[in-house]
């Protein structure tokens, strides 16, 4: 009997240790990245979250979240886009509040009324629904666009709020969109297999009484594989408060981005996906 309780505390041990919010994407869900090689750490925040992004007990893509901000530093996935119908429920990330908490995402309501949690408890650790109520010129934006998915549940998946920003909403239902659906589909004639890493440049602003960051940028990366000795890859990037986007060479966003940062010189995928 003693042995048997011995085995179900480490069982839940090894279960927590698999939590949703990870210490490293290599070791938990490296097939989002190309080469299984996540950007490097120029882009990490003070107070990075790892998440892989887990609905129903499965795994979509990857979110590096910045805790302090409470927006995601960069979502990263496989382009398989598809049609079908838009989710209209958001959801939260349980497990930035602490491993204990249910690995897949959940709604704010079920958290509120089944887990003993307070509104405080939850808005401490990322952005909630009341963050986006009542904004002027922004939308909601989606780091990792449903469109870009081929099954109700992965289009569901990217509905939590820790993929998305406060974004300029000309852009989001502009140009920024028009990439997303338009030009994704022409860059990725060919490609067998689209890796994509997306992401938001913190900024000088915030909404919700200073509770979460408005990005100064929105920026976007693909390396795809065409076959197994040939690949290709582009990138954009656009200010937040326009509604443009600039088209540029992988090695192109990647310099930008090591000036906007100013961490160290940014690398967004594995050195076998082409930087002109």
């Amino acid at each position: 009997m003693l042995l048997l309780l011995l085995l179900q505390v480490l069982a839940s041990c090894l279960w927590l240790a698999h939590g949703e919010v990870v210490t490293s994407f290599q070791n938990s869900c490296p097939q989002f990245f190309f080469r299984k090689t996540p950007p490097n750490e120029a882009l990490e925040p003070e107070s990075p979250a790892w998440i892989c992004q887990d609905y129903n007990n499965q795994y979509y893509f990857a979110t590096l979240y910045d805790r302090d901000l409470r927006i995601p530093v960069y979502s990263a996935y496989l382009y398989q886009p598809g049609s079908g119908k838009r989710p209209n429920t958001w959801l939260v990330e349980p497990q930035l509040m602490g491993q204990s908490y249910p690995k897949t995402m959940q709604k704010e309501w079920t958290l509120l009324n089944h887990y003993n949690v307070s509104v405080e408890q939850l808005s401490k650790s990322q952005a909630i629904l009341q963050d986006y109520k009542n904004l002027t010129g922004l939308n909601r934006g989606h780091l990792n666009p449903n469109g870009h998915h081929n099954s109700s549940s992965s289009r569901i998946a990217t509905f939590t709020l820790t993929n998305i920003v406060p974004q300029d909403s000309r852009l989001n239902g502009g140009a920024w969109n028009n990439y997303e659906q338009q030009t994704m589909i022409r860059r990725t004639q060919g490609c067998k297999a689209t890796y994509v890493v997306v992401g938001a440049v913190p900024g000088n602003n915030y909404i919700a009484k200073g509770r979460v960051n408005k990005p100064s940028h929105m920026w976007s990366s693909a390396c795809c594989e065409v076959d197994n000795n040939q690949r290709k890859s582009w990138a954009v990037i656009a200010e937040n408060d326009k509604n443009e986007v600039e088209l540029l060479t992988l090695g192109e966003l990647e310099d930008r981005l090591t000036q906007l940062y100013g961490r160290g010189q940014v690398s967004l995928f594995d050195s076998a996906c082409p930087r002109q």
